[in-house]
Order: C-alpha cells, then sequence, then structure tokens
C-alpha cells in the first residue's frame, strides 16, 4: 500500500513517449488558466502580474518536484478570499501617513510574506510526513467550507461584474450590498459580463462535441475584448443612459500589467510577519492550500486512466517550495487546482509535462501578449469568477450533503455560516467540534474519540482479520488508516466493526476507497460486521450506528 515516486528517469521517458498529447493538453489548459489567473488575482485584491506569475511557477517548476501526475498547479479562486482577508487586514495596519497607493504596496508586500511563511511551513509538513492529516478534516467540513469560499467569491464578483464598488468590507456586508448594486450598476459593464456569463453556461450545454470542447473561458475573451473597444473602456469618459442617468467608463475596467515583467516583481516584507494577525493568516494560508492541493491530488488520482497514486507528503513540499518561490517573486499562493486538473485529464495529459507546458504558454503570453492581456474587461474575469462560486456553492452541494445524512447537512450548514460571519480558521474549527458533538450525543465512548481501538489477527499466511471496536470515527481515521496500511499487498483482508458503537461518514466514504485500491492491487478486502448497524440516512456511504449497543 505505498505510493510511487516521480523521477528524472520517469520524467525523461514521459516526454519522449506522451511530449504530443502533453503539449496539446497543456496549451489548452493556458488559455483556460490565463483569465482565470488574472480574475483570481483581481478577487484577491492584488496586481493581476501576481495571478501570472502563480501560474508560471505552478507550471514551470512544481512539475518537477510535485507528487502527482495530473495536477495543473496555480492560483486558485479557493485562497482568494484568505489573500484578500491578507491585504485588508494589513492595510488597518498601516502606519499613518501613506498614501492610497502606498497603503496597497504595505498590504500587498505583507501578504507576500505570509505566503513565504506559509510555503515553509508546507515544507514542514512534508518532511513530517503530514499528509496524512488530510483524512482528519471531515468530508462536510471541506465541502462546507469550499461551499462558503463559493459564496464568498460569488458575492464579491458581482459588484465587479455590474461596475459598482461596494462600501462595506466586512462579508455579510458585501452580500447585504448585492441589491443596491443591481440596482446601481453600470450598464454598459453589465452587458460585457451579461454576455460573459451567457457563454459560460450556455457553451457547455450545446451538444455539438467540437463547440463543447471549446474552452469558454477563451470564447468569453474573445468576445469580451471587442465589446470593450465597442464601449471605449480605454479611455476616460462619461455617457448617459437613457437619457436620465449619466456613467463613466476608463481603464479602471480593464486588466493592469506592468509594460515591463520584472516591474512586476514585488519582493516580500516581514516587519508585521509574526504579529497576531500575520500568524492566524500563515495557519489559515497553509491550511487551506494544503488541504485543497491533497484533497484535488486524490480526486485525480481516482480518474487517472493509468491508476497512478500521488505521493501525499511530496505534494506538500513541493506546494511549499513553490509557494516560497512564487511569494518572493511577488505572486499568488500555488496550489493543485481541481478544475484545470479535471480539463487536464479529459484533454489527453498524460504525465507532469503538460503541467510544465501550461506554465511555459503563460510565460510566452506574459512576453509577448501583454498589450492583449491589458484590453481584458474585468467585468469578463468577474463573470467566470461568479461561475466557479456558484459551482462550489450550488443547491445540488446542499442536496447532496443532505442525501449523506441530516446531521452531514447541519455541520455543512454550520461551516457555511461560521465562516462568512468570521473567517475561515473559525469556520473550519466549528464544524469539526459540531460534529464532536453529535458523536458524543450518538453514545461513542470518549476514549476512542481521538483513539482508533482495532486488533489485528492473522489467520494463517494469506488471511487477515480486522477487529475494530467502539468506534471509526474522522476524528481517529489517521491512527485507524495507519494500522491498515501496514497489511501486505495481496492478501484477504477481513474488517469487522461489528463491536462499534458508530462508523462516520467519512470513514464509510474513506474506506470504500482503501477498499478499492487494495483490490487493484491483487488481494480482497471484505467490510463485514455492519448488519446491527443503522444507516443515518440512504447514502452509500452514510454514518451507521450500531443499534445493540448503547
Amino acid at each position: 500500500m505505498t505510493s510511487q515516486k516521480i523521477d528524472f528517469n520517469y520524467l525523461s521517458d514521459s516526454l519522449k513517449k506522451h511530449w504530443k498529447q502533453d503539449l496539446s493538453s497543456g496549451f489548452i489548459i493556458s488559455l483556460i488558466a490565463l483569465p482565470l489567473c488574472l480574475g483570481i488575482a483581481m478577487a484577491s485584491g492584488v496586481p493581476p502580474m501576481a495571478g501570472l506569475i502563480a501560474g508560471i511557477v505552478g507550471g514551470l517548476f512544481l512539475s518537477f518536484t510535485g507528487g502527482s501526475y495530473l495536477t495543473i498547479n496555480g492560483p486558485a479562486a479557493g485562497l482568494a478570499v484568505i489573500v484578500l482577508s491578507s491585504m485588508e487586514g494589513f492595510k488597518q495596519m498601516a502606519p499613518a501617513g501613506l498614501t492610497p497607493e502606498q497603503i496597497e504596496m504595505f498590504a500587498y508586500q505583507n501578504t507576500l510574506a505570509v505566503g513565504l511563511a506559509c510555503g515553509a511551513l508546507q515544507i514542514l509538513f512534508g518532511l513530517v510526513k503530514a499528509g496524512v492529516l488530510s483524512n482528519f478534516f471531515p468530508s462536510s467540513v471541506v465541502h462546507g467550507m469550499l461551499a462558503a469560499i463559493g459564496i464568498m467569491i460569488f458575492s464579491k464578483q458581482i459588484h465587479t461584474a455590474v461596475g459598482v464598488k461596494p462600501e462595506g468590507k466586512e462579508m455579510l456586508e458585501i452580500i447585504a450590498a448585492i441589491p443596491h448594486s443591481i440596482m446601481n450598476m453600470n450598464p454598459d459593464i453589465a452587458i460585457i459580463s451579461g454576455i460573459s456569463l451567457a457563454i459560460l453556461i450556455g457553451l457547455p450545454l450545446i451538444k455539438n462535441n467540437f463547440i463543447r470542447k471549446l474552452p469558454a473561458p477563451l470564447i468569453v475573451i474573445l468576445i469580451a475584448i471587442p465589446l470593450g473597444h465597442y464601449f471605449d473602456l480605454e479611455h476616460e469618459h462619461k455617457y448617459l443612459f437613457l437619457d436620465e442617468h449619466v456613467y463613466t467608463l476608463g481603464p479602471k475596467f480593464l486588466v493592469t500589467l506592468p509594460n515591463n515583467i520584472l516591474d512586476g516583481i514585488v519582493m516580500p516584507r516581514f516587519d508585521y510577519l509574526f504579529t497576531g494577525f500575520g500568524i492566524q493568516m500563515i495557519i489559515t494560508y497553509a491550511l487551506v492550500a494544503s488541504l485543497e492541493s491533497l484533497l484535488t491530488a486524490a480526486a485525480i488520482d481516482k480518474l487517472d486512466p493509468l491508476k497512478r497514486t500521488s505521493n501525499f507528503n511530496r505534494e506538500l513540499y513541493s506546494k511549499g517550495g513553490g509557494n516560497m518561490l512564487s511569494s518572493l517573486l511577488g505572486g499568488l499562493p500555488i496550489i493543485a487546482e481541481v478544475v484545470r486538473s479535471s480539463a487536464n485529464l479529459n484533454n489527453g495529459a498524460k504525465s507532469p509535462w503538460a503541467n510544465f507546458f501550461h506554465g511555459l504558454f503563460l510565460l510566452i503570453f506574459v512576453l509577448f501578449l501583454g498589450g492583449i492581456i491589458h484590453q481584458i474587461p474585468l467585468a469578463a474575469l468577474a463573470s467566470m469568477l461568479m461561475v466557479t462560486g456558484y459551482k462550489l456553492a450550488a443547491p445540488r452541494e446542499f442536496f447532496k450533503t443532505y442525501k449523506a445524512g441530516k446531521e452531514q447537512l447541519a455541520i455543512f450548514v454550520s461551516t457555511i455560516i461560521f465562516t462568512l460571519a468570521t473567517d475561515l480558521l473559525i469556520g473550519i474549527l466549528a464544524g469539526i467540534i459540531i460534529k464532536l458533538i453529535i458523536h458524543i450525543y450518538n453514545g461513542i465512548p470518549l476514549k476512542s474519540l481521538f483513539k482508533p481501538f482495532l486488533t489485528i489477527d492473522i489467520i494463517d499466511e494469506e488471511n487477515y482479520h480486522v477487529d475494530v471496536e467502539h468506534s471509526a470515527v474522522f476524528s481517529n481515521y489517521i491512527g485507524f488508516k495507519k494500522q491498515l496500511m501496514k497489511l501486505p499487498n495481496g492478501k484477504n483482508i477481513v474488517v469487522d466493526f461489528e463491536n462499534t458503537v458508530l462508523v462516520d461518514h467519512t470513514v464509510m466514504e474513506n474506506l470504500h476507497d482503501i477498499q478499492h485500491n487494495y483490490e487493484r492491487n491483487g488481494g480482497t478486502f471484505k467490510i463485514i460486521g455492519l448488519h446491527d448497524h443503522k444507516p443515518l440516512s440512504a447514502h452509500p456511504h452514510a454514518s451507521r450506528k450500531n443499534k445493540s449497543k448503547k
């Protein structure tokens, strides 16, 4: 039950065998990534160049150090809200007497220092083999965190999409200001975002195979740029709408890039890094960035036609090194991004070279197409982020969680509410605490809350029986999985839950993955002893409570 490692011999062989597929996929992904890198930077409150730097570093450098095979590395919407929180927090800490531009730079440089420290912490995570910690977080909490991020992204970007800047800074204030922004929208900007949304939503619905393969973000850009020229966004001017209202248009509604790529490189500053706020941001950065990368790698592993398995610890210190380099150059944090990674797999990529080529093409775009990038309307990028945010928090996510169990929905919704009202770290912590309270209410012994109790009996050379006692829940799953991973490959394994009070949703979900992987390697893996356990919903991975035990 071990993970393979990527080495330079593998990379060399892959380049010889699959360079055509990887080059093709890398180019297509770069077309998708370009507007998303710009949009994520915009959503993060940092210069557009920061998103491009992260995409370039994530492609060119992390391809050779990562522990996964088909993931695409770069900035992601999931971290945009954290970076924005960092920016807003450091602005409040700026010394008196600075100009607005100097305050922005002050916050930006301190935020880069947070990214650098986050990278160092991720390297430490990898060295101490903390990749297994991704198993600790309940899936309902993780999905609640992602849904909250989706709501934040959508709520922030709808204001940009209609050309209005909300007055409030807190997330609940920004959400409450949405009706006001819609009522006071800038019509020309709203037209650009409306057409962009129509393309992003409508293109995937077209049944023609050729059209469905076209990257929707690229089509949006190709249409939005001419619209920007039609509305003359390049020049500051006013216009009258319906002979009643006067609106302003100008370059502030377009992407801004430095004339020289080297001018986009900004160095971090460390004087406020180890304040209480700085430490909070470091922990939040590292936690969310690591968790998202590991979850993406695991999700792509399940789809990989070659059935390869990522090395999660290597993923952590690879992402850590990438985040340190990106932050030193003025870039955003880097993670393995799930949408681009899925598109990479669907486009026929075979190896990490696809990620490398995606970064190489991004660099070429920045070096030679800066003038075209500057012509992209921000409203088009906001529309892309709104679609991303909606997908993370779509009604189907609530329904899917409800199907897993009412208690899972309660944890999911609680995580969202606490995150929106406070911040991501508190939201995640609240979700975990609520799940622990539910487990205690369901009767699991306190002694097994964090410690698994299982006995492994070797029946003979080929047969192993694992007897699990008390509980198998998310909070003791790390130790539980560690024991199972010690079992040799190719044997007959029986895991017996007859003596447990509760087996929760997270364990049921992960256990079926373990079963699948073990049997793929030539062994058998049977799960028994759940006949007296009542599922808490009709979901196949629902939590199961033993009816015969109190």
